[in-house]
């Protein structure tokens, strides 16, 4: 039985090694953020918006215990979830953690192709966008930071740098 747990800030490549290394291990794949959505019936946004962030992030917790009972799977938190009450706790405790490692100018660029995706980013400048990341990173590292593997995730452009991160990744934590 495993259980591996996917952290990081966004456009870390969370959903996308998570998938990969899903595909070529046979572990069932959970987005975090996705689970949520199916299960309310409701996007992450609209909850934001009825709930507040403290209603949000609850829910969260909740959902985040629910799939981490789950056997032989890996699911791919969102970039806030290792942040808030006992989360990094339980998942260090229920299974292998991972925070992909991405420096700013990397995240900026992957996060700048897909801001129209991600309402928080949609409306802002680039100048503004570094300063959202770089701040973000410097409040949530000492969370991350917890994660028993920290793991160099840019080089994830391509499907062969893609495998090879498979493979790392797989000896990292087996």
């Amino acid at each position: 039985m495993k259980r591996v747990f996917l952290i990081g800030y966004m456009g870390s490549g969370k959903t996308t090694l998570g998938k990969a290394y899903s595909a070529a291990t046979g572990l069932q794949f959970v987005d975090l953020d996705w689970y949520i959505e199916e299960r309310m019936h409701k996007s992450i946004s609209d909850l934001f918006a009825e709930r507040g962030e403290d209603g949000f992030r609850l829910l969260e917790q909740k959902m985040l215990h629910e799939a981490g009972e789950f056997e032989n799977v890996l699911i791919a938190c969102g970039g806030g979830t290792p942040c808030f009450f006992d989360n990094m706790d339980y998942m260090n405790h229920t299974g292998e953690t991972v925070f992909l490692d991405v420096c700013p100018e990397v995240l900026f660029r992957r996060l700048k192709i897909a801001k129209a995706k991600r309402p928080l980013l949609a409306n802002k400048t680039d100048e503004e966008l570094m300063q959202v990341i770089t701040s973000a990173l410097e409040k949530r590292l000492p969370y991350y930071s917890k994660a028993k593997w920290r793991f160099n995730a840019e080089e994830l452009e391509s499907y062969a740098q893609i495998d090879r991160a498979v493979s790392r990744l797989n000896e990292l934590i087996n």
